[in-house]
């Protein structure tokens, strides 16, 4: 298979499950004892939130295109960033490199489609949600996405950067995520995008309202898809 190149770290708790997927979903296709063909950059998250949070996006990009193709050069034949937010700055990604960056969103939209549902909502952080990167190329794609409400997406925000990246999963969050995950199905959601990385180290698929699409799964599946087909 194609060696995948993992820009991780943003953070680190989401980038633990994509090891897990991707060599989970080798063993299953491969059998045996196989396993991914991996390259992990993990950067500091902490950096990258002081850029995320002063609006220095022009920053993030450049900083994540060297990591990227520090990845190429060590023999990366793809590229997956590990988080929904900073696919804000792909095209700076792509901009530094020769290889094919695999989008989260391209394998989320099919799996959408696929399910045959109309209208579904969208769990992000305040960037993701109230952003164009993300929910014009979902569109594109024919998928027609809604979005929290202010206080709500307030709330999701703060769970997300607060809490599940520091490891901590309280149950009143998961409460509040699940309320939350309600309203959007009083106004016409059919199911839920969980469009941050960290949302399904809160809540399983068993615990929402809503038929759920994990981006992070859906990512992981289709970056092994692609390194097997290649």
């Amino acid at each position: 298979m194609k060696t995948l190149g993992l820009l991780g770290g943003m953070s680190w708790e989401s980038t633990l499950p994509y090891y897990r997927l991707l060599n989970e979903a080798v063993r299953d296709r491969c059998g045996g004892l196989h396993s991914a063909r991996l390259l992990l950059s993990s950067v500091d998250f902490a950096d990258l939130e002081i850029m995320m949070r002063t609006n220095r996006w022009d920053d993030a990009g450049a900083f994540l295109g060297r990591e990227a193709a520090l990845l190429e050069r060590a023999g990366a034949e793809a590229i997956l960033l590990c988080t929904n937010t900073l696919h804000k700055v792909a095209p700076a990604i792509e901009a530094a490199l020769s290889i094919p960056l695999l989008h989260i969103v391209d394998p989320t939209a099919a799996a959408i489609r696929g399910a045959g549902l109309g209208r579904v909502g969208l769990l992000a952080t305040r960037f993701t949600m109230e952003g164009d990167f993300y929910l014009a190329r979902l569109r594109q794609q024919g998928v027609d996405v809604i979005v929290p409400g202010e206080a709500d997406r307030l709330e999701a925000h703060r769970i997300i950067f607060e809490e599940l990246c520091l490891g901590k999963t309280p149950d009143a969050s998961r409460r509040t995520v699940q309320q939350i995950i309600g309203r959007l199905a009083d106004a016409g959601a059919a199911g839920v995008i969980f469009g941050c990385t960290e949302i399904s180290l809160l809540l399983e698929p068993k615990d929402s309202a809503l038929p759920v699409f994990d981006t992070t799964a859906l990512h992981a599946a289709y970056a092994v898809d692609w390194a097997l087909a290649n």
